[in-house]
Protein backbone atom coordinates (compact mmCIF):
# COMPACT_ATOMS: atom_id res chain seq x y z
CA UNK A 1 0.00 0.00 0.00
CA UNK A 2 3.68 0.78 2.07
CA UNK A 3 3.69 3.20 4.80
CA UNK A 4 1.24 1.51 7.42
CA UNK A 5 -0.60 2.47 10.45
CA UNK A 6 2.20 0.30 12.49
CA UNK A 7 4.78 -2.70 12.23
CA UNK A 8 2.43 -4.47 14.44
CA UNK A 9 -0.37 -4.44 11.20
CA UNK A 10 2.07 -4.47 8.67
CA UNK A 11 5.74 -5.47 9.56
CA UNK A 12 6.45 -9.17 8.37
CA UNK A 13 7.16 -9.02 4.54
CA UNK A 14 6.82 -12.53 4.25
CA UNK A 15 3.16 -12.83 5.01
CA UNK A 16 2.53 -9.66 3.55
CA UNK A 17 3.51 -11.25 0.33
CA UNK A 18 1.15 -14.37 0.75
CA UNK A 19 -1.52 -12.43 1.80
CA UNK A 20 -1.48 -9.20 -0.65
CA UNK A 21 1.84 -8.79 -2.12
CA UNK A 22 1.21 -11.31 -4.86
CA UNK A 23 -2.05 -9.22 -6.35
CA UNK A 24 0.24 -5.46 -5.55
CA UNK A 25 3.19 -7.18 -8.00
CA UNK A 26 -0.09 -8.00 -10.81
CA UNK A 27 -1.66 -5.23 -10.86
CA UNK A 28 1.72 -2.19 -10.90
CA UNK A 29 2.76 -3.11 -14.53
CA UNK A 30 -1.10 -2.31 -15.03
CA UNK A 31 -0.64 0.97 -13.43
CA UNK A 32 2.67 2.28 -14.93
CA UNK A 33 1.65 1.44 -17.97
CA UNK A 34 -1.21 3.60 -17.89
CA UNK A 35 0.93 6.31 -16.13
CA UNK A 36 3.06 6.34 -19.55
CA UNK A 37 6.31 7.80 -18.35
CA UNK A 38 8.82 9.15 -19.70
CA UNK A 39 12.31 6.93 -19.22
CA UNK A 40 15.17 8.48 -17.31
CA UNK A 41 13.34 10.33 -14.75
CA UNK A 42 13.65 10.34 -10.81
CA UNK A 43 11.08 8.95 -8.72
CA UNK A 44 10.38 8.46 -4.99
CA UNK A 45 7.95 5.65 -4.01
CA UNK A 46 5.98 6.54 -0.77
CA UNK A 47 5.10 3.76 1.67
CA UNK A 48 7.09 1.20 -1.01
CA UNK A 49 6.73 -1.93 1.35
CA UNK A 50 7.66 -5.14 0.13
CA UNK A 51 8.66 -3.00 -3.15
CA UNK A 52 5.90 -4.11 -5.62
CA UNK A 53 5.48 -0.88 -7.54
CA UNK A 54 9.37 0.35 -6.56
CA UNK A 55 10.08 -3.33 -8.73
CA UNK A 56 7.64 -2.28 -11.99
CA UNK A 57 9.49 1.14 -11.75
CA UNK A 58 12.65 -0.04 -12.05
CA UNK A 59 11.83 -3.04 -14.75
CA UNK A 60 9.72 -1.28 -17.30
CA UNK A 61 10.22 2.72 -16.69
CA UNK A 62 13.62 2.84 -17.01
CA UNK A 63 14.10 5.29 -14.22
CA UNK A 64 17.08 7.72 -13.78
CA UNK A 65 16.43 7.47 -10.35
CA UNK A 66 14.45 5.52 -7.71
CA UNK A 67 14.32 6.05 -4.04
CA UNK A 68 11.12 3.80 -1.90
CA UNK A 69 10.00 5.02 1.58
CA UNK A 70 8.63 3.05 4.39
CA UNK A 71 8.19 2.86 8.13
CA UNK A 72 8.87 -0.80 8.72
CA UNK A 73 12.55 -1.87 8.23
CA UNK A 74 11.46 -5.06 7.18
CA UNK A 75 9.58 -4.57 4.73
CA UNK A 76 12.44 -2.48 2.95
CA UNK A 77 14.49 -4.64 3.97
CA UNK A 78 13.14 -7.30 1.60
CA UNK A 79 12.14 -4.84 -1.05
CA UNK A 80 16.37 -3.99 -1.63
CA UNK A 81 16.85 -7.13 -2.20
CA UNK A 82 13.96 -7.38 -4.60
CA UNK A 83 15.10 -4.31 -6.54
CA UNK A 84 18.70 -3.58 -5.69
CA UNK A 85 19.05 -0.30 -8.26
CA UNK A 86 16.96 1.82 -6.39
CA UNK A 87 17.61 3.34 -2.77
CA UNK A 88 15.68 2.52 0.26
CA UNK A 89 15.43 4.21 3.50
CA UNK A 90 12.81 4.48 6.23
CA UNK A 91 10.70 7.89 6.22
CA UNK A 92 7.08 8.88 6.35
CA UNK A 93 5.26 9.22 3.16
CA UNK A 94 3.25 12.34 5.20
CA UNK A 95 6.54 14.00 6.36
CA UNK A 96 9.43 12.80 4.13
CA UNK A 97 12.19 15.54 4.75
CA UNK A 98 12.99 15.77 1.20
CA UNK A 99 13.75 18.99 -0.65
CA UNK A 100 10.99 20.41 -2.78
CA UNK A 101 10.92 19.66 -6.37
CA UNK A 102 13.43 16.69 -6.69
CA UNK A 103 11.61 14.19 -8.26
CA UNK A 104 9.68 13.69 -11.61
CA UNK A 105 7.26 11.10 -10.02
CA UNK A 106 5.76 10.61 -6.62
CA UNK A 107 3.83 7.35 -6.52
CA UNK A 108 2.60 4.86 -4.24
CA UNK A 109 0.62 1.90 -4.24
CA UNK A 110 -2.06 0.77 -1.45
CA UNK A 111 -0.89 2.95 0.71
CA UNK A 112 -3.44 6.26 0.82
CA UNK A 113 -5.87 4.73 3.17
CA UNK A 114 -3.56 3.49 5.41
CA UNK A 115 -1.99 7.14 6.45
CA UNK A 116 -3.48 8.84 9.06
CA UNK A 117 -3.87 11.66 7.27
CA UNK A 118 -4.23 11.33 3.47
CA UNK A 119 -4.66 14.89 2.49
CA UNK A 120 -1.59 15.85 4.06
CA UNK A 121 0.28 12.63 2.36
CA UNK A 122 -0.84 13.92 -1.11
CA UNK A 123 0.33 17.41 -0.47
CA UNK A 124 3.59 15.63 0.32
CA UNK A 125 3.60 13.99 -2.66
CA UNK A 126 2.97 17.06 -4.35
CA UNK A 127 5.78 19.16 -2.70
CA UNK A 128 8.31 16.15 -4.06
CA UNK A 129 7.31 16.34 -7.47
CA UNK A 130 8.86 19.58 -10.28
CA UNK A 131 6.23 21.98 -11.49
CA UNK A 132 5.23 19.38 -14.58
CA UNK A 133 5.61 16.41 -13.13
CA UNK A 134 3.07 13.85 -12.14
CA UNK A 135 1.65 12.43 -8.67
CA UNK A 136 -0.10 8.93 -8.93
CA UNK A 137 -1.06 6.16 -6.94
CA UNK A 138 -3.35 3.52 -6.82
CA UNK A 139 -5.72 1.82 -3.91
CA UNK A 140 -7.61 -1.46 -3.63
CA UNK A 141 -11.77 -1.10 -4.22
CA UNK A 142 -11.95 -2.11 -0.67
CA UNK A 143 -16.16 -2.02 -0.98
CA UNK A 144 -16.60 -3.12 -4.44
CA UNK A 145 -14.42 -5.61 -6.69
CA UNK A 146 -11.36 -6.58 -4.05
CA UNK A 147 -13.70 -9.60 -3.93
CA UNK A 148 -10.68 -11.76 -1.70
CA UNK A 149 -11.79 -9.35 1.19
CA UNK A 150 -15.29 -8.78 0.43
CA UNK A 151 -16.66 -12.05 0.29
CA UNK A 152 -14.18 -12.40 3.97
CA UNK A 153 -15.93 -9.69 5.47
CA UNK A 154 -19.34 -9.99 4.48
CA UNK A 155 -19.64 -13.89 5.64
CA UNK A 156 -17.82 -12.26 9.01
CA UNK A 157 -19.92 -9.67 9.61
CA UNK A 158 -23.41 -11.77 10.62
CA UNK A 159 -21.64 -13.68 13.14
CA UNK A 160 -19.09 -11.10 14.73
CA UNK A 161 -20.34 -7.36 13.95
CA UNK A 162 -17.17 -6.48 15.88
CA UNK A 163 -15.41 -7.13 12.40
CA UNK A 164 -16.66 -3.82 11.19
CA UNK A 165 -13.91 -2.29 12.88
CA UNK A 166 -11.32 -4.09 10.84
CA UNK A 167 -13.18 -4.10 7.52
CA UNK A 168 -11.30 -1.53 5.11
CA UNK A 169 -14.36 -0.98 2.60
CA UNK A 170 -16.16 0.41 5.69
CA UNK A 171 -13.05 2.12 7.38
CA UNK A 172 -11.15 3.79 3.99
CA UNK A 173 -13.85 5.44 2.01
CA UNK A 174 -11.34 7.15 0.02
CA UNK A 175 -10.84 4.16 -2.21
CA UNK A 176 -13.63 5.40 -4.48
CA UNK A 177 -13.19 7.28 -7.54
CA UNK A 178 -15.14 10.78 -6.52
CA UNK A 179 -13.24 10.95 -3.10
CA UNK A 180 -9.86 10.27 -4.88
CA UNK A 181 -10.64 12.76 -7.81
CA UNK A 182 -11.22 15.19 -5.05
CA UNK A 183 -8.28 14.40 -2.85
CA UNK A 184 -6.05 14.92 -5.55
CA UNK A 185 -7.33 18.20 -6.46
CA UNK A 186 -7.35 19.34 -2.91
CA UNK A 187 -3.92 19.06 -3.35
CA UNK A 188 -3.51 21.15 -6.06
CA UNK A 189 -2.98 18.97 -8.59
CA UNK A 190 -4.81 19.60 -11.80
CA UNK A 191 -5.45 17.16 -14.56
CA UNK A 192 -6.48 14.71 -12.52
CA UNK A 193 -7.99 11.10 -14.04
CA UNK A 194 -8.74 7.86 -12.62
CA UNK A 195 -9.42 4.73 -13.49
CA UNK A 196 -10.12 1.04 -12.56
CA UNK A 197 -7.43 -1.42 -12.94
CA UNK A 198 -8.23 -5.12 -12.84
CA UNK A 199 -6.90 -8.60 -12.36
CA UNK A 200 -8.01 -12.19 -12.02
CA UNK A 201 -7.29 -13.97 -8.75
CA UNK A 202 -7.33 -17.66 -8.52
CA UNK A 203 -6.61 -20.17 -6.36
CA UNK A 204 -6.36 -23.99 -6.51
CA UNK A 205 -8.33 -25.13 -3.55
CA UNK A 206 -10.09 -23.53 -0.53
CA UNK A 207 -7.27 -23.95 1.78
CA UNK A 208 -4.87 -21.93 -0.32
CA UNK A 209 -7.42 -19.35 -0.34
CA UNK A 210 -7.50 -19.41 3.34
CA UNK A 211 -4.05 -19.74 4.72
CA UNK A 212 -2.74 -16.42 3.94
CA UNK A 213 -5.78 -15.05 6.34
CA UNK A 214 -3.68 -16.55 9.22
CA UNK A 215 -0.75 -15.02 8.64
CA UNK A 216 -1.42 -12.05 11.05
CA UNK A 217 -0.03 -9.33 8.60
CA UNK A 218 -3.38 -6.87 7.30
CA UNK A 219 -6.56 -5.47 8.22
CA UNK A 220 -8.16 -9.45 7.62
CA UNK A 221 -5.62 -11.55 9.05
CA UNK A 222 -5.12 -9.18 12.36
CA UNK A 223 -8.75 -9.51 12.91
CA UNK A 224 -8.94 -13.41 12.49
CA UNK A 225 -5.48 -13.51 14.82
CA UNK A 226 -7.82 -11.66 17.00
CA UNK A 227 -10.75 -14.17 17.41
CA UNK A 228 -11.74 -16.99 19.34
CA UNK A 229 -10.57 -20.53 17.94
CA UNK A 230 -14.85 -21.07 17.74
CA UNK A 231 -15.68 -17.85 16.35
CA UNK A 232 -12.88 -18.28 14.13
CA UNK A 233 -13.89 -21.37 12.69
CA UNK A 234 -17.59 -20.38 12.44
CA UNK A 235 -16.10 -17.51 9.68
CA UNK A 236 -14.11 -20.25 7.74
CA UNK A 237 -16.95 -22.13 6.85
CA UNK A 238 -19.13 -19.07 6.34
CA UNK A 239 -16.47 -17.99 3.90
CA UNK A 240 -16.45 -21.35 2.34
CA UNK A 241 -19.87 -21.43 1.68
CA UNK A 242 -19.91 -17.98 0.02
CA UNK A 243 -17.10 -18.45 -2.22
CA UNK A 244 -18.13 -19.25 -6.21
CA UNK A 245 -16.10 -23.00 -6.47
CA UNK A 246 -15.71 -24.87 -9.34
CA UNK A 247 -16.15 -28.45 -9.85
CA UNK A 248 -12.40 -29.32 -8.98
CA UNK A 249 -12.18 -26.97 -5.66
CA UNK A 250 -10.56 -23.83 -7.82
CA UNK A 251 -11.80 -20.78 -7.13
CA UNK A 252 -12.04 -17.90 -9.61
CA UNK A 253 -12.03 -14.19 -7.98
CA UNK A 254 -11.17 -10.64 -9.19
CA UNK A 255 -9.30 -7.89 -7.63
CA UNK A 256 -9.90 -4.49 -8.43
CA UNK A 257 -7.93 -1.41 -7.64
CA UNK A 258 -8.83 2.42 -8.47
CA UNK A 259 -5.62 4.29 -9.81
CA UNK A 260 -5.25 8.23 -9.87
CA UNK A 261 -3.24 11.20 -11.33
CA UNK A 262 -2.47 14.20 -11.68
CA UNK A 263 0.12 17.23 -12.62
CA UNK A 264 1.93 19.52 -10.12
CA UNK A 265 1.26 23.16 -11.29
CA UNK A 266 3.72 24.65 -13.94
Amino acid sequence: MNNRPSTDLWGVAEAYEGYMGRWSRGIAPLFTAWLAPEPGRNWVDLGCGTGALSACVSHTCRPGSLLGLDTSEGFLAYAAGQVPGAAFRVGDAADTHLPSGGFDYAVSGLVLNFVPDPARALREMARLVRPGGRVALYVWDYAGQMQIMRHFFDAARPIDPGSVAFDDGVRAPVCRPGPLRAALTGAGLEDVEVTALDLPAAFDSFEAYWAPFLGGTGSAPKYCASLDPQVRERIRQAVRAALPTGPDGEILLAVRAWAAKGTVRP
